[in-house]
């Protein structure tokens, strides 16, 4: 046993078997749970399985691990990414695509047609695994299984849903299906950059909105009729009623103007 396995006993049991791969432990049998063996098969340390025993999805990552391409029987590597190394060529085939500004979809769907005949399982891999290398895989499906954009986007998505491609991509895959089919199929899209459309604020009730004023049925001013009051009979707080001159005997004037005494009788 190498030093490098003596080091890393299991997290589990303690003893030194591979745990991670399915190996069964010499010692007191423990091995990975089967439910957990295959749910790992979907993320973490192994890729994406898009094609049923051929075709893998993953990151620089996925292929740095020989031991766990090769529990998986993928026996070549696509490399989308040409600073990516290609790690171990004694042990897989290896296909690298050239460094350019759009990506070489007919360069990468003859490579994986070829693996196709020859039943052998590949795997694509970028960088990170979510822009690039899907890309590739998106266009595999819509060139030779005469998927759509939308679809093929949809079943890589389900499969990784770590998956995000650029706008640069987006737009490459677009004209690719235009090149295939002759057209884009705009509808339904699948959600790419999801769009998200601004609602009015509203303490969650929508607010009708403010109707202007209405002023067409107003009188102006200028059309009332006019008041027949000469400037020298006008007179501030005055009203139409008819002034009463009050009686003189009730302020206790006499005839001649001289003030009497009320009899308070």
């Amino acid at each position: 046993m190498r030093k490098r396995e003596r080091e890393n006993p299991c997290g589990v049991c303690g003893h030194y078997h591979k745990y991670e791969e399915g190996e069964v432990c010499g010692i007191c049998g423990h091995r990975m749970p089967i439910s957990t063996e295959k749910s790992g098969l979907s993320g973490g340390a192994f890729p994406s399985e898009i094609l049923p025993e051929f075709l893998y999805l993953g990151s620089y990552d996925n292929a740095s691990r020989a031991e766990l391409l090769k529990t998986q029987g993928i026996s070549r590597v696509l490399n989308t990414v040409p600073a990516c190394q290609n790690l171990y060529k004694n042990s897989f085939t290896y296909h690298c695509l050239p460094e350019e500004k759009a990506l070489p979809f007919d360069d990468a769907i003859q490579f994986l047609e070829q693996c196709e005949k020859d039943k052998a399982r590949v795997l694509v891999h970028c960088m990170s695994g979510k822009s690039r290398s899907p890309a590739i895989v998106i266009a595999y499906l819509m060139k030779c299984k005469g998927w759509r954009l939308a679809q093929s986007y949809q079943w890589v998505k389900e499969r990784r849903p770590s998956v995000e491609m650029s706008s640069g991509v987006h737009q490459e895959l677009e004209e690719y299906e235009r090149s295939i089919f002759g057209s884009f199929e705009s509808n339904p899209v699948p959600a790419f950059f999801p769009q998200t459309q601004t609602q009015p604020f509203g303490f969650g009730f929508n607010p009708a909105p403010p109707t202007p004023p209405a002023f067409n049925n107003a009188a102006s001013i200028f059309e009332r009729a006019p008041i027949n009051v000469s400037p020298q009979d006008f007179t501030f707080g005055a009203t139409n009623n008819e002034k009463k001159i009050p009686d003189n005997s009730s302020f206790g004037f006499n005839a001649n103007g001289n003030d009497t005494p009320m009899d308070s009788s």
